[in-house]
């Protein structure tokens, strides 16, 4: 099928929205009735790419993980970090030829991968220009970054292209998802989504040796080798303030269906964003954080987390050090949209670097 035609009625995500996204699309973000829940024509648009060095060690490896930043999303997360480009539009067009160019000059500047964030709005363009990626030249990995709310049927499109998995797991809890997340329906795409990565994604990793001028990393010894993920799935899970209920059902659902087959990630960064919107969008979001406690995790729930971990006894699992720290919040209007600690910026879509 011609990838346009994925397009032009499209039922991509699980929303199954139908609208015919091949529109123009402007550099910013317009409001009309012809496109779907994503807010996002047939044309790919990208806010961002640079190293990271924020995410798991068998990502960030030594020379940082590639990470694209993609403008659209198929959810609606009301504290959502990155809103300005997955909700508020931020980002501008960009075709097969430099989308290319942005992967390998990632590659140049030593990434360990090429991490594809949030882009489940557009997997049939993705994958096209992944395979143009590889005939030109990208030998590094490539990994899906996203929240699982996405078909199998269109997941099936990046086989044989990418070999990591980033998925997130938010919740089990429908009712939960329906006021966080504007999808009902995540529980059932997501574990659907997550089991298919998994069965087609076996563990691989591969035990790589200290380059000279390694970046030094809070959670590795100088000088150690360390390990670094080539295939293979790693499940993410953030935990909401004041919900333990919910991380204690996923961990349950995990344990069954991932612990020896899939990493497993913890995160307890849940962080208030300082929303710059207006006003009929911030009574929305606000109303919608009336669902969770909208603060940071408090020393009682990270031992109470703690414990849990330790009850289920998984194989393989990061967790993070509890800490208030929140300047690692991005601001994408930035060229360096991260502290330079997190990200090296390579690309920008309004800034020459």
């Amino acid at each position: 099928m011609n990838i346009i035609e994925f397009y032009k009625k499209c039922r991509q995500c699980p929303r199954k929205c139908g609208v015919n996204r091949v529109v123009e699309c402007p550099t910013v973000r317009i409001e009309t009735t012809s496109l779907g829940f994503c807010r996002e024509p047939a044309d790919l648009r990208i806010a961002f790419a640079g190293l990271h060095f924020g995410e798991e060690p068998l990502v960030t490896v030594f020379g940082g993980s590639g990470t694209i930043f993609f403008t659209g999303c198929t959810l609606r997360c009301a504290f959502c970090q990155n809103y300005q480009i997955s909700q508020d539009g931020f980002g501008r067009i960009v075709d097969k030829a430099e989308f290319v160019d942005i992967c390998l000059k990632l590659q140049a500047a030593g990434a360990e991968n090429i991490n594809l964030v949030t882009g489940s709005h557009h997997i049939p363009k993705i994958a096209e220009f992944l395979r143009a990626a590889r005939d030109t030249g990208v030998t590094i990995p490539f990994c899906w970054n996203s929240s699982a709310y996405e078909s199998v049927e269109m997941l099936k499109l990046l086989e044989g292209l990418v070999t990591i998995w980033l998925p997130d797991l938010k919740t089990l809890d429908s009712a939960f998802s329906k006021k966080l997340f504007a999808a009902p329906d995540y529980p059932e795409a997501a574990t659907e989504a997550i089991k298919w990565m998994i069965e087609k994604n076996p563990l691989e990793i591969s035990e790589i040796p200290e380059p000279p001028n390694a970046k030094p990393a809070e959670w590795a010894e100088p000088g150690e080798p360390r390990d670094k993920m080539l295939s293979g799935v790693i499940i993410r899970h953030l935990f909401m303030p004041g919900h333990f209920a919910e991380t204690a059902d996923v961990l349950g659902w995990l344990k069954e269906n991932a612990d020896g087959k899939a990493i497993i990630s913890l995160m307890n960064q849940y962080t208030p964003v300082p929303f710059e919107e207006n006003a009929a969008q911030l009574d929305a979001r606000k109303k919608s954080l009336s669902s969770i406690e909208n603060r940071l995790v408090t020393t009682e729930e990270d031992n109470d987390i703690r414990d849990l971990i330790e009850a289920y006894d998984f194989e393989y699992l990061f967790y993070q050090e509890l800490t208030d720290d929140t300047s690692w919040l991005p601001d994408f209007r930035r060229p360096q949209p991260f502290s330079n600690k997190l990200a090296t910026p390579i690309w920008h879509c309004q800034h020459k670097l």
